[in-house]
């Protein structure tokens, strides 16, 4: 049989956004641990968001999802046992399919989490990490989500976390019209936070970002400006909303840096909502007066406010991942009981061969060989009408027996030759 997918993990229903930004590891970290992980027979999977950090690994060994919980919480150098939840076999397959369909996310149906556990399985197989069992399931996963924006509305009556960055503004400003916008990153989040408020009436965007290129790229996207990331304080000068979506390790917008602005702003409202992490705001930025900073776990309060409107479609939804999630399961019985079949069929071939040519071999008059066809088709035929039902029975598997194919082999005396199959 294959090894079970075991999955560890923390995300937003389980960690603070503070605990979360300590597995935030940088590219090569992930390399690291993916490759200690997916050690032949082992294959792995590392998805890393804002909201979620998971391991997803297959391979042998019954101590395979301690080790898998040892090796996540040690990337963090940092006891994180109390963060952490762990799922096993159907459990973990159903928890990919619910990920990937962003049954699980802080905002359901937003589009962003399908891309980025696409994204972590192609940085996977770059890695040699997945590369069997793995890339099965997950492809199957990609399936089921793709099934599920198609026949549900729950893609459509999303909000993303961009919108909900909206949302939280108009709680400041009853009106985004005339508005100047910053964004510091020129990521996906920072071109989707562009859009919304640019179609929220934002009159003006400037974009900040490390790379001067991609900033001027971004700003061009959005009929904007980019300023090169050492005039950071003149864009904060001039903006009344700030979405910060970088990658740094360390806040890019510290309560001095806000602090030194609040002058030359004349005193007007600053609205900062902070979608990364780790943090790109000081946390100690909402102390100033006329400031007002929100990171990603208050934004999950707006999203609350809306869990409603998506309850319905939610409902449809899990009942399509948990069909794709069976019809998984069947498939990958049956690739398991085929290693079976073809030892069934293997020593009934063998048992018949050997007894036709020890009657041939007793036999006083040589047959003719329109006599020793007529003799081989018979013997083929009797082999053939007794493994047809079990031939057939493996092959429906319309019940999704994933023990068939062991009761099969133990009853036919096939156990150890059948097992060494599936493991190959």
């Amino acid at each position: 049989m294959s090894p079970p997918l075991v999955c560890v993990g923390l995300s937003h229903h389980t960690a603070p956004v503070d605990v979360r930004e300590r597995l935030a590891l940088p590219e090569d970290r992930q390399t690291e641990l993916l490759q200690a992980m997916a050690q032949a027979p082992a294959e792995a999977l590392l998805v890393s968001t804002c909201n979620r950090v998971e391991l997803y690994v297959v391979g042998p060994g019954a101590d395979l999802q301690d080790r898998t919980r040892t090796a996540l919480a040690g990337a963090a150098g940092d006891d994180l046992a109390p963060y952490l939840y762990s799922h096993h076999g159907e459990a973990a397959v159903l928890h990919l399919f619910r990920v990937a369909a962003s049954l699980d996310s802080m905002v359901l149906g937003e589009p962003q989490i399908l891309g980025q556990v696409k994204d972590a399985f192609e940085q996977a197989q770059r890695l040699g990490a997945a590369r069997g069992e793995l890339a099965r399931v997950c492809a199957a996963a990609f399936g089921s989500a793709k099934r599920v924006r198609t026949e549900t509305d729950l893609g459509r009556a999303a909000t993303s976390m961009a919108a909900a960055a909206v949302e939280m503004a108009r709680h400041i400003f009853d009106r985004l019209d005339g508005k100047t916008v910053l964004l510091v990153g020129a990521g996906e989040m920072a071109e989707l936070a562009g859009k919304h408020l640019v179609s929220a009436g934002a009159s003006k965007v400037l974009v900040v970002n490390r790379t001067f290129e991609h900033a001027r790229t971004l700003a061009a996207a959005l009929a904007g400006e980019a300023l090169p990331f050492e005039r950071l304080e003149d864009g904060l000068v001039g903006a009344d909303v700030v979405v910060c979506s970088t990658a740094s390790p360390q806040p890019v917008i510290t309560r001095e840096k806000v602090a030194r602005v609040l002058k030359p702003r004349k005193h007007r409202p600053l609205f900062l909502v902070d979608l990364a992490v780790p943090r790109d705001v000081d946390p100690d930025v909402h102390t100033l007066n006329g400031v007002y900073s929100y990171d990603v776990d208050d934004i999950q309060r707006v999203i609350n406010e809306n869990q409603a409107a998506r309850a319905a479609a939610a409902a449809k939804a899990e009942v399509l991942v948990a069909e794709e999630v069976g019809r998984y399961i069947r498939r990958r019985a049956v690739r398991e009981q085929v290693p079976v079949l073809a030892q069934l069929r293997a020593r009934a071939e063998q048992i018949r061969r050997a007894e036709l040519e020890r009657a041939m071999a007793n036999l006083g008059t040589p047959l003719s060989p329109e006599q020793a066809k007529v003799i081989e088709a018979m013997t083929s035929a009797i082999v053939n009408k007794m493994l047809h039902q079990p031939t057939a029975r493996l092959r429906a598997v319309q019940t999704g027996d994933s023990e068939l194919a062991d009761a099969a082999a133990e009853l036919f005396g096939l156990d150890g030759t059948a097992r060494k199959a599936n493991e190959g």
